[in-house]
């Protein structure tokens, strides 16, 4: 599932005439950065939610065999958006990605794959060592446990790609919600876990993202 539904209002005048994953970053829109590594793990669908100028992401997405889950009238955030994609999705454990980061180093997609252990995992979250964040301010997002729980506080950053169960989506009765509800209830069950991405990772949240998103793009491999 990849979120490509919001205004992307940080952005300013970059988005008055095209939604933010499709603002150029290395010569190619956003979304197709992270489109490319979702492809490498050759998963069954991909998804994209669309809902700020749609027809733009929809035109350029038509050939490159992703469905669409259009949100009207209003935007869904992202639990929202998930649990409407779920007809085209499914009912098993899917990914889903941010599709606003630059990541150098391994496939983040193949990291979650190889590392998921559905048995004791309901969401399990690729993180950031703010060291690794280019651009990023703040304090993190979470606390990682030598466990690999996850628990809320500064620590580590959220890097937007996670694999998660979407049974209890169904349960939260708001139609328009973050994914943030349901993962404090995975957090108190003890079923939220985390893993620290071995490269680097850039938000692309601001027009100065862009620059330091390219400069990352060209730096050798970590």
């Amino acid at each position: 599932m990849l979120f490509a539904a919001g205004f992307g209002t940080r952005m300013g005048p970059l988005t008055a005439t095209r939604p933010k994953p499709m603002i150029p970053v290395g010569g190619r829109p956003l979304i197709d950065h992270t489109l490319e590594l979702a492809k490498q793990v050759e998963p069954r669908v991909i998804v994209a939610n669309l809902h700020y100028l749609p027809e733009v992401l929809e035109r350029h997405l038509a050939p490159k065999d992703v469905r669409l889950s259009r949100e009207h009238p209003d935007i869904l955030d992202t639990g929202g958006g998930l649990l409407a994609a779920l007809p085209l999705l499914g009912a098993e454990p899917v990914y889903t990605a941010n599709t606003d980061a630059i990541w150098q180093g391994p496939n983040p997609f193949e990291l979650l794959r190889t590392a998921w252990e559905p048995d004791r995992m309901d969401a399990f979250l690729l993180c950031v060592e703010p060291a690794s964040a280019v651009g990023h301010q703040g304090q993190g997002d979470f606390l990682l446990g030598q466990d690999g729980r996850l628990r809320r506080g500064p620590g580590v950053i959220y890097g937007g790609i996670q694999i998660i169960r979407t049974d209890s989506l169904r349960d939260i009765p708001e139609r328009s919600f973050s994914l943030n509800l349901l993962w404090n209830r995975m957090e108190t069950e003890g079923r939220l876990f985390g893993l620290t991405y071995p490269g680097r990772w850039c938000d692309v949240g601001r027009p100065d993202g862009i620059r330091l998103a390219e400069t990352l793009l060209e730096a050798p491999d970590v």
